[in-house]
């Protein structure tokens, strides 16, 4: 059975209130920061999972409009990215993006060890590592014809896959956990700062006020951001640097902010006030993250586990618990052990199992409980959109031989 684009999204739509509304309903996903698309993405997975298995009918979904989404979320970070804010990213930029290598490498090595425990060739560990967990899809597809055909190991892309599939998951449902113990054991202090990069407060969504004029304005500048970012994209690509397409919208929405705010110190015009753009920017861009990652998780063929269920199995137990272990252990502590280190520690679950976009979801859900976080909003896309990819490329090439 398959599901044609639109209605997809639509299903996308309902799932993310189904998401909302059991979030709002029980106060231990809300206690622990759980992703409101995490739950409806992946009740819908499960259902389709009991179709496939106990029906024999395999429902698959046409997720067009899931890549503009991301691009849309990724533009509106840049937007509300103020130039004048980077200068305090300095440090804390460098930390984490050192952080995020060595653990890159140290994932690998997890992942190689497993792989020689079960009598496979090292090397397919590191689709269980580096590759598949920060990487992402599109870095295990670009890998496993490599792994395929030149180093022989004819399962890559089924384990590079399987493990983004469980990583995915299990990104969304530590982050927010981790950052909760960690205010509660060290007694941090929330921000309490209603002005999010990302929707609002729970304590507020019933209640925020919007503009007609500023939405209207917001969307226009995304689009705008996303014409300049395909621009910048096909620059990339004339040169050897292979980078993300969200990278290029979220440099165009910083540089779009960069001119407007130059042209309009006030933040005040007609084609460009922010502080009535503001608003209508946090709710598109928190609209279009949650439809993502709905239907990033809704599209999961979970029944596609079971060739290598053994090995994924233990290697992302494994993975799961090193996660957890470093960002407890060394990332919260090198980042200042404040409420700014505790929401990056729920970022950097996504950075290292899920994607960029679950380790901004893992942000919001902590930031939309308890306040702001400017610095870490800042510091994680930054890492994620210029360090990650080129780094972990490195990282492979030197590591797969």
């Amino acid at each position: 059975m398959k599901i044609d684009a639109f209605h997809g999204f639509t299903l996308a739509i309902l799932l993310l209130f189904v998401g909302k509304g059991l979030v709002a309903r029980w106060g231990i996903l809300r206690r622990y920061s759980i992703p409101e698309s995490l739950v409806g993405g992946l009740a819908c997975a499960l259902v389709v999972f009991v179709l496939y298995y106990g029906m024999g009918v395999t429902v698959s979904f046409d997720l067009e409009a899931r890549d503009a989404m991301l691009l849309y979320f990724f533009a509106a970070i840049g937007l509300s990215t103020d130039a004048r804010t980077l200068r305090h990213g300095g440090r804390p930029l460098l930390i984490l993006s050192g952080l995020a290598i060595g653990f890159m490498v140290l994932q690998n090595l997890v992942g190689m060890q497993t792989a020689r425990a079960f009598g496979l060739d090292p090397r397919a560990g590191l689709m269980v590592g580096s590759i598949s967990l920060t990487g992402g899809v599109g870095t295990t597809l670009a890998w496993s014809d490599h792994f395929v055909e030149t180093l022989g190991i004819t399962q890559a892309q089924e384990l590079g896959l399987a493990a983004n599939m469980i990583g995915l998951i299990a990104a969304c449902t530590i982050g927010g956990p981790i950052s909760s113990l960690l205010m509660r054991r060290h007694r941090l202090r929330a921000s309490g700062d209603s002005t999010l990069e990302v929707g609002t407060l729970h304590s507020d969504e019933q209640h925020a006020r919007l503009d007609y004029y500023g939405v209207l304005l917001a969307l226009l500048w995304l689009n705008f951001a996303l014409m300049l970012g395909y621009g910048i994209n096909a620059l990339v690509a004339r040169t050897p640097v292979t980078l993300p397409a969200f990278v290029g919208c979220l440099l165009a929405g910083i540089l779009l902010r960069m001119i407007g705010d130059w042209m309009r110190p006030s933040g005040r015009g007609r084609l460009w006030n922010w502080p009535s753009m503001q608003p209508g920017t946090a709710l598109i861009s928190d609209m279009s993250l949650g439809l993502f990652l709905t239907m990033a998780l809704m599209g999961l063929r979970l029944w596609e586990l079971q060739p290598v269920l053994a090995f994924i199995t233990v290697a992302m137990l494994v993975q799961v618990v090193l996660v957890i272990a470093f960002v407890l252990l060394i990332v919260f502590r090198a980042m200042g052990r404040d409420y700014q280190a505790a929401v990056m520690c729920a970022g950097f679950g996504g950075i290292a199992l899920g994607s960029t976009a679950t380790a901004i979801a893992n942000m919001t859900a902590v930031t939309r409980e308890h306040g702001a976080a400017r610095e870490a909003f800042i510091v994680v896309p930054l890492v994620c959109g210029f360090v990650i990819d080129i780094a972990n490329a490195l990282v492979i090439s030197l590591m797969a031989g």
